[in-house]
């Protein structure tokens, strides 16, 4: 996947992963960050992929020859609405079609992307047109077929051959007739696999704050056009240094747009209210910045000053130096994939008291007879969706913590099933029936206790990597409130982060979730154990639910943003590679 990840060796957090919060106020340093680069439109990693297309025994709609097909590809929303994405061309006198168009478009790992693809016989009298102005309700429909870009990705030779279906029948209760068949075969760009490394600082910042050094921090943008910048990567925040030297980033090609792309690099002196300073920008290209590497030499920042009706730069002493500067062809997510490898979702709820009585309509439990989700089931719901592709066999290990089960002690783990002897369920619709099931047969009862079902998780991951397995285990936390065993939990988190796992936490409700944010590495220093160990890596993403609800930005993105680093970061470490 096309990642830019800045982390030190051996670890490569995402950058730009955690869509934050839009309006809480006690939002640490990277995550008032995260705000900012989001107002500025910049999205989490994505990755370049190239469609081809090809189709057998399709319907035979032409009197005196065969049909002369052509496929329209669309993109479906969520509320069913289509999109055009292109056209290929028209292949003349044949049932079984090769299509030479191939169609580009950008695969995002934190939402389900649903291609629909309609093909059509083209009359002969419009065999010279463009096909950009056909009218398709003037051609004849030969079927139509659905799936998921990840459908596609999964599959070890990114091939995937679906049915097609006339849409009239489709909607009929009795079997339509055979429409043949169309094979969609995806390839991932190159330029989302090279990768840029580099290591960047500055020296002699300027003071910004009153009684302290400046807080600075990078952002890196992609200039479109004159006076519109896109960023594409940011650095740590780093506290009271004036000549900071950042951890390395990682940058493709691909969100670049080239090595001689022009990009501008801004340097922040971060603020918590996400009014940052700016301390000074340098206007420049990747191939600039290997150039200023190989030289040793800083690039002077300079400040954007307006004189009457005149703009001039106010050159400064500050400097930026490209310490690190290498490009190399990385294996991306989509190459693990591809090469076998899966997400195994697993998820766990807080049943504590402070959730309120599930009988009664103001608590976070209330199943609403007019069967509109609460909070926990909308975040089941909206993970549970994206990564469900991800996993073959869709058995789904769920847990229930914070309760009383009938005539029992409170577990901190307890299988929401109700079994005693299996905590797997089946589907997201299973893990919804348990849900619904345990509000009916446990008390709510306390405290809010993270250490014991995180625990469990890491012991499935643990047992997975014995026996050689390709899993990598993805646990959804969600919960009302504070944790009450924050060291425990902490130890458990320093334990699981040499593990395939990583951890997801949506808060519900309306707590202040400010501690639960320090279990969030991008929102402060590396989590540290009792005994004194420093996680591996970073492992947990935190996110309030309330925050994003109403955003453009779902918690689905939120959350599930930086999952492909935290895959990538475990893989590279250990030197694991894809097989592909």
């Amino acid at each position: 996947m096309g990642n830019c990840c800045s982390d030190e060796a051996g670890g490569r957090s995402a950058v730009g992963g955690t869509s934050a919060s839009h309006a809480n106020p006690n939002s640490g340093p990277n995550d008032a960050v995260e705000r900012f680069l989001l107002y500025r439109g910049y999205q989490g990693c994505f990755s370049q992929i190239e469609l081809s297309f090809s189709a057998s025994s399709l319907r035979d709609r032409d009197v005196f020859s065969k049909s002369d097909p052509m496929v329209v590809i669309y993109t479906k929303g969520r509320d069913e609405t289509l999109i055009e994405l292109g056209r290929t061309e028209v292949i003349l006198n044949s049932v079984d079609p090769t299509w030479i168009t191939k169609h580009t478009l950008t695969y995002h790992f934190e939402v389900v992307q649903y291609l629909v693809f309609r093909v059509y016989d083209i009359d002969t009298q419009f065999h010279n047109v463009d096909v950009k102005t056909l009218k398709l309700d003037e051609q004849q429909f030969l079927g139509e077929a659905t799936c998921a870009l990840s459908q596609i990705m999964i599959k070890q030779d990114r091939s995937l051959t679906i049915d097609l279906m006339h849409r009239e029948e489709s909607t009929r209760e009795t079997r339509p007739r055979h429409c043949g068949k169309i094979t969609v075969r995806a390839e991932e760009s190159v330029s989302s696999k090279t990768t840029v490394e580099m290591i960047l600082s500055c020296i002699d910042l300027e003071y910004k704050d009153l009684f302290s050094r400046s807080d600075p921090f990078l952002v890196i943008s992609k200039v479109v056009d004159r006076d519109i910048t896109i960023p594409i990567c940011k650095t740590e925040v780093l506290k009271n240094e004036l000549k900071p030297q950042w951890k390395p980033i990682y940058l493709s090609i691909q969100q670049a747009g080239s090595k001689d792309q022009q990009l501008v690099i801004e340097c922040f002196n971060f603020n918590s209210n996400g009014k940052h300073d700016l301390i000074g920008k340098v206007e420049t290209s990747l191939a600039d910045l290997e150039k200023l590497q190989f030289s040793k030499q800083g690039e002077q920042l300079y400040l954007p000053t307006a004189v009457g009706h005149h703009h001039e730069n106010k050159v400064l002493k500050s400097r930026l130096f490209v310490d690190k500067f290498s490009e190399s062809v990385q294996h991306t997510f989509l190459d693990y994939l591809a090469g076998g490898f899966e997400l195994n979702f697993m998820v766990a709820i807080d049943f504590t008291a402070s959730n309120g009585n599930p009988r009664l309509p103001d608590s976070l439990h209330y199943i609403d007879p007019s069967g509109r989700p609460n909070a926990y089931q909308r975040a089941i719901i909206e993970v549970g969706e994206v990564v469900q592709f991800y996993d073959t066999d869709k058995r789904f290990p769920a847990w229930g913590f914070g309760a009383r089960p009938i005539d029992g002690p409170v577990s901190h783990c307890f299988y929401l099933n109700g079994s005693s002897h299996y905590y797997e369920v089946e589907g997201i619709q299973g893990i919804m029936t348990a849900y619904a099931g345990a509000l009916r047969n446990v008390s709510l009862a306390g405290p809010t206790l993270f250490g014991p079902v995180i625990s469990y998780a890491a012991s499935i991951a643990s047992q997975s990597l014995a026996d050689g397995g390709r899993k990598y285990y993805v646990l959804l936390i969600i919960t009302d409130g504070v944790v009450t065993d924050l060291q425990e939990t902490r130890d458990a988190i320093v334990k699981a982060s040499d593990l395939p796992l990583s951890i997801l936490i949506v808060g519900v409700g309306g707590a202040d979730f400010k501690e639960m944010e320090i279990l969030d590495a991008d929102k402060g220093g590396r989590l540290e154990s009792s005994s004194g160990r420093v996680a591996s890596r970073d492992i947990v993403q935190f996110v309030p639910f309330r925050d994003v609800q109403s955003g453009e930005i779902s918690v689905v993105q939120a959350l599930l943003a930086e999952l492909p680093s935290q895959f990538l970061t475990y893989m590279r470490t250990r030197d694991i590679k894809p097989n592909v």
